[in-house]
């Protein structure tokens, strides 16, 4: 099990920066389309064990068209969302509808749950990796290397600052493992990894300005680790899947990524 862990670890890493710093935008967009989609089928899945019947093939599109739409600089994306919006709203309309045909009147009572569940998806998968093919696109491979670094120095940092020094637990509803003492490290784990790398990646932003932004890629990521948590423990599941042998599922992966990476794109793209 180690062993596995270790090598699909190393792979991944491997796989994650050649193809950031190799890739062409228009190719590296390819890839966080398949990440789109491969996280968006554990998201479906993770519904149906709550019990909500997700269109997997529109709210998937759907996914995939906030993607592409904020990834390329150009695109019209109030244009694209507003119409994922009112497909999604259309899907579900036509799903109940169905179903109500079908001798099932209750098919209306969770039409609600199931759109917002529906239309959360695009927000909470599409849009962050879009905008980090987006990152890639107009800040550079380095800055957007520099942020999964970051993201996974900060994840290194919690976890053996959890290990040694953790006495205090974060959310014990939501995980029971992560300490106060783990999010600590990591917190200092990205603002050493933002100060240091960043002096070459970043080199038109300020030393306290980088601080300031590693000490937000960390928080936020702990969020999104804690969020993804939330989910999974509301469905009874400890893993999202197994695609990834010995770290579970693609939003196993990503969880912090997916809140980070909005943040690092509008402070790095708008304020500096």
């Amino acid at each position: 099990m180690a062993s596995s862990r270790v090598l699909s670890g190393a792979a991944l890493i491997a796989g994650v920066v050649a193809a950031l710093w190799w890739l062409a935008p228009i190719y590296l967009l390819g890839v966080a389309l398949v990440v789109v989609l491969l996280a968006f089928r554990e998201y479906a899945d993770l519904a149906a064990r709550a019990g909500v019947s997700v269109s997997r093939p529109a709210a998937g599109m759907a996914s995939a068209l906030a993607c592409v739409a904020v990834a390329i600089p150009g695109l019209p994306v109030e244009a694209a969302l507003a119409g994922t919006t009112l497909g999604l709203a259309t899907v579900s309309l036509a799903a109940a509808m169905s179903k109500t045909s079908a001798n099932a009147p209750d098919a209306t009572g969770a039409a609600l749950q199931t759109a917002a569940i529906s239309a959360f998806a695009p927000l909470y998968i599409g849009v962050p990796l879009g905008l980090l093919a987006a990152t890639r696109w107009t800040l550079g491979r380095e800055a957007t290397l520099l942020l999964i670094l970051t993201v996974a120095i900060s994840d290194t940092f919690q976890y053996y600052s959890g290990r040694l020094f953790g006495r205090h637990l974060l959310a014990p509803v939501v995980s029971p493992k992560k300490t106060i003492e783990g999010a600590v490290g990591g917190l200092a784990g990205a603002m050493i990894s933002m100060a240091v790398i960043g002096h070459w990646w970043l080199p038109h932003m300020g030393l306290p300005a980088r601080i300031a932004l590693g000490f937000a890629v960390a928080a936020v990521g702990i969020v999104g680790d804690l969020f993804e948590s939330l989910l999974k423990r509301s469905v009874g599941m400890k893993d999202a899947s197994a695609i990834i042998p010995g770290h579970g599922g693609v939003l196993d992966r990503i969880d912090a990524l997916l809140f980070a990476a909005p943040v690092y794109y509008v402070f790095v793209r708008y304020s500096f």
